[in-house]
């Protein structure tokens, strides 16, 4: 039975991986050990990151809240205690956008609830 020889295999998965680490720097974009070490880093940090970026986003929201609820005369949390009091369900996201882009509103929706 004659052997079996997995060049063809071996080029294969070598050819996806050194794609999948295209740009890296130094050896780890293009030997073996180094890219795959180098792509199973990557994506152990891109899933944390994507936890990370949602808890980041928020904390933002929160800090431009703040801002323009101190600009208007209440702290973040009397604001968010006057709305949830007011029956008034607008998330942190939207709510964050109306004090960034549109002080007008968000000054309007501040009032309504003092």
């Amino acid at each position: 039975m004659p052997r079996v020889k997995r060049g063809k295999n071996h080029l294969k998965r070598r050819k996806n991986l050194l794609k999948q680490t295209k740009g890296y720097k130094w050896g780890r974009k293009s030997k073996i050990k180094l890219a795959r070490v180098a792509m199973l880093k990557a994506g152990v940090y891109a899933y944390r990151d994507r936890r990370a970026k949602k808890r980041i986003a928020r904390q933002l929201w929160q800090i431009k809240i703040g801002a323009a609820s101190r600009a208007n005369g209440l702290s973040y949390s009397k604001l968010s205690g006057a709305l949830r009091k007011a029956k008034i369900d607008l998330d942190r996201k939207i709510l964050a956008d109306l004090a960034e882009n549109h002080p007008a509103v968000f000054a309007k929706i501040a009032e309504a609830v003092k």
